[in-house]
């Protein structure tokens, strides 16, 4: 026995100093160290959320940006190896009638056709020192001018090939004002043979499509493009606009460092040799976590206050109950010495004091006692029969309809084969496959095959509604049929098509479904020659299906859409393309690496 002298001192504490000690130890400081925990686990969940955020802002930025330069880096290589192109600026031209000859025959289109779809660049400009040119459109004399030029002289001292570089230089149009300019600048010498007179590529890029990048993340993080001179060529503060300066403003580290109220995020822009150098600075204010840190303080705080009270009013509600029952208990215990029987009269409860209680009663007055605890119990095991013949009434009544359903169908089918209704036996034999499978959704994915199979067991149906007027066909990969995909892919697609297709058209109509595997993707199509669609109703229902809110109409391609979406994220290709009275193509691509066998 371990150490009974204490807990004989233990029985010797009165129960309400019991009570205490439990709230205290068990109740009370729990929750305050709960709730302290619980703020630094929040805090340090808070804070490490919003760094993530501004580095995936940063990163984003940093992606964005670069793609902008590569883009513009890649047409000065593809500029940079155009043989024409040399062999007509290498020429000497007997007259300016000549030049724009050679000009209108080659020279026009060499640079003019990658402007529209690359709307980061500005201008792309060739010099050379071929004298007999004539300079505009996209080709220009290297004069005097240009070697004297910023650019001009950086390139050279650079020696590389490529350079990115960043200046400011004089407005022809307002005197002491400068303009920002940021130029991909490279020598064009792929060939030798063509090398009578230096030749120079430069591609001025839309400032304001770096600036659109950059401001984009403005309410996370103010953002610096920080040349390889430590100067500021973008910001989303003060952008990008014409300075009385005629360089930019030199960033200063040192002083942002010192703010206590931001965080400061230094990332390079890339690895390769023409962004060497170059940096995107984030700037990131922690007003934002500081008020988040004070919610969570302030709700914490509320939190551990509202659990205070709770439990302090309970365990004085605890107390009273067990201190109020054993002291009456007690009094009526000394009533026994004097042979008073009284009852207990009150609400003993169900508790252990409560069943002291109860047993006291019984031995003042056991038959009275006896009879009231039997008949009690025969009402509770009455209601819990109740209670389970309703469940399982309720459960009988629950299975009814499908199978009143199914017992209808199989009763019609007997009749038909009776009578040798061939088609209809057919149809109801899919409707009841149909409705089958409907009721019993266990897995949303399912094979390629089984999901094909569902949908011919529908176009049969349609067949037997239009007869001759409608037709279907397959084309499937058999390949393709042991990977899964989500169930009800195809069937709301190809009813759609009946649907809005093929119903108002007097020409037969027809659906074809292609499966195909095609370069590490499954494409699943489905083209019908109804009466198509114009552009702006196409416009609408990609709108309604990729909106985040519930919209009436398109629901079962919206339905396919969404599923689609939450399976595969962005690696799904879902598209629609249609021509008015010829027909639509709905088709999904999902690359076979998110599949599954």
């Amino acid at each position: 026995m371990r150490n009974p002298h204490f807990f004989n001192k233990v029985n010797d504490i009165p129960l309400s100093y019991k009570f205490m000690s439990i709230y205290l130890f068990c109740v009370l400081i729990p929750i305050i160290s709960i709730n302290i925990l619980f703020f630094e686990r929040i805090s340090h969940n808070i804070k490490a959320r919003e760094l993530q955020n501004l580095e995936i802002s940063l990163d984003r930025a940093k992606k964005d940006i670069n793609g902008l330069i590569e883009g513009a880096v890649a047409i000065s290589h593809a500029v940079a190896t155009d043989r024409i192109m040399y062999e007509a600026l290498d020429k000497k031209y007997g007259s300016p009638v000549d030049f724009y000859d050679a000009y209108n025959s080659l020279l026009k289109d060499k640079v003019n056709h990658y402007m529209p779809v690359n709307k980061q660049i500005e201008q792309i400009s060739v010099y050379t020192t071929n004298e007999s040119i004539q300079s505009g459109g996209n080709y220009f004399k290297l004069d005097e001018s240009v070697r004297k030029s910023e650019w001009y002289n950086r390139l050279f001292a650079a020696g590389g090939k490529v350079l990115l570089y960043a200046y400011r230089d004089a407005a022809p149009y307002k005197n002491n004002y400068y303009i920002p300019h940021f130029s991909i600048i490279s020598r064009l010498e792929a060939f030798d043979d063509a090398s009578m007179f230096a030749k120079v590529l430069k591609i001025d890029l839309n400032l304001n499509k770096f600036y659109d990048v950059i401001v984009r993340e403005r309410d996370y993080i103010q953002m610096y493009l920080i040349n390889e001179k430590n100067q500021i060529v973008v910001s989303s503060i003060e952008g990008y606009q014409m300075d009385k300066n005629d360089a930019y403003t030199t960033f200063e580290r040192d002083r942002l460092d010192r703010r206590k109220d931001s965080m400061l995020f230094d990332m390079p822009l890339g690895g390769v040799s023409y962004t060497s150098g170059w940096r995107l600075v984030g700037l990131a204010n922690t007003d934002r976590m500081t008020n988040a840190l004070k919610e969570s303080r302030s709700f914490i705080i509320l939190l551990a206050a509202a659990s205070t009270l709770i439990t302090s009013v309970l365990t004085a509600i605890m107390l009273r109950s067990y201190y109020y029952r054993v002291k009456r208990l007690s009094r009526h215990m000394e009533k026994v010495k004097n042979e008073k029987f009284d009852l207990i009269e009150l609400h003993e409860g169900r508790d252990e004091i409560g069943e002291l209680i109860r047993n006291f009663n019984r031995m003042t007055s056991k038959i009275n006692s006896l009879i009231n605890d039997v008949y009690k119990l025969e009402i509770q095991k009455k209601d819990l029969e109740l209670e389970r013949i309703r469940a399982e009434l309720n459960f009988l009544q629950s299975q009814m309809n499908p199978h009143f359903l199914f017992n209808t169908l199989n009763a019609i089918l007997v009749v038909c084969t009776r009578n040798h209704y061939t088609d209809v036996t057919e149809i109801i034999k899919s409707l009841s496959k149909i409705l089958r499978r409907l009721l019993s959704w266990k897995d949303d994915l399912v094979s390629l095959q089984e999901e094909v199979l569902f949908t011919e067991m529908y176009l049969k149906i349609e067949k037997f509604r239009f007869g001759d007027k409608f037709s279907y066909h397959f084309a499937v990969d058999e390949e393709a049929f042991a990977y899964k995909i989500p169930k009800m892919s195809l069937q709301p697609l190809v009813e759609n098509a009946c649907k809005h297709g093929l119903q108002t058209i007097k020409s037969p109509g027809m659906i074809h479904i292609s499966i195909r595997l095609n370069d590490d993707k499954l494409k699943v199509s489905i083209t019908d020659n109804g009466i198509g669609m114009d552009s702006a109703t196409i416009k609408k229902i990609m709108i309604n299906m990729t909106s985040e809110t519930e919209v009436s109409g398109n629901i079962g391609i919206r339905n396919v859409y969404r599923r689609l979406k939450l399976y595969y994220e962005e690696r799904v290709r879902f598209d629609i393309a249609s021509t008015p009275s010829e027909g639509t193509e709905i088709f999904f691509e999902i690359p076979l690496m998110r599949l599954t066998h």
